[in-house]
């Protein structure tokens, strides 16, 4: 058994879920994040019990491709991530034109999260001037993705979707 000096602070330990896309590049993007823990993808938001890659891309599960983020807010605040998490996509789009699953949402985890999201989305409406579709909504039971889904980029290189 290895030891380390630093003890493993777990309880300090949170939890973030944003959809925002194809979930490949969303995590791949997370996961340069100094205070990243680890992330996976998968679905939620949606109504089936038993998501797949296929039954989401075929629509009518109403799930969303997502990254549910483990992070170290000592290290990175919920609010960087979010200020990411909007970097990443357009706000006003609403997604339908991409498919329901690329739809942009925020899941959060406590009520904390929820008032600091529903913050910066007002703050992003008034710098841009249109409506923000992001959603917000609770986290709900999050499907991890299929395996080849996790760590896509790190298992096969390329360019971003």
């Amino acid at each position: 058994m290895s030891q380390t000096n630093e003890p493993l602070k777990t309880a300090a330990l949170q939890t973030a879920t944003f959809a925002c896309g194809c979930f490949w590049g969303v995590e791949s993007k997370f996961q340069q994040i100094e205070g990243v823990v680890s992330t996976d993808v998968g679905y939620t938001g949606g109504t089936s019990d038993a998501p797949t890659y296929k039954s989401v891309c075929g629509g009518g599960t109403g799930h969303a491709e997502a990254v549910e983020i483990i992070f170290d807010p000592a290290i990175v605040s919920y609010s960087e991530l979010l200020e990411r998490f909007f970097l990443m996509h357009d706000p006003t789009d609403t997604g339908d034109t991409h498919g329901g699953q690329y739809r942009a949402a925020i899941f959060y985890h406590s009520s904390d999260q929820e008032a600091e999201a529903r913050k910066f989305k007002e703050r992003i409406q008034a710098d841009c001037g249109l409506p923000v579709t992001t959603q917000i909504a609770p986290a709900v039971a999050f499907f991890r993705a299929e395996e080849y889904h996790q760590d896509y980029y790190k298992k096969n290189g390329g360019g971003f979707c």
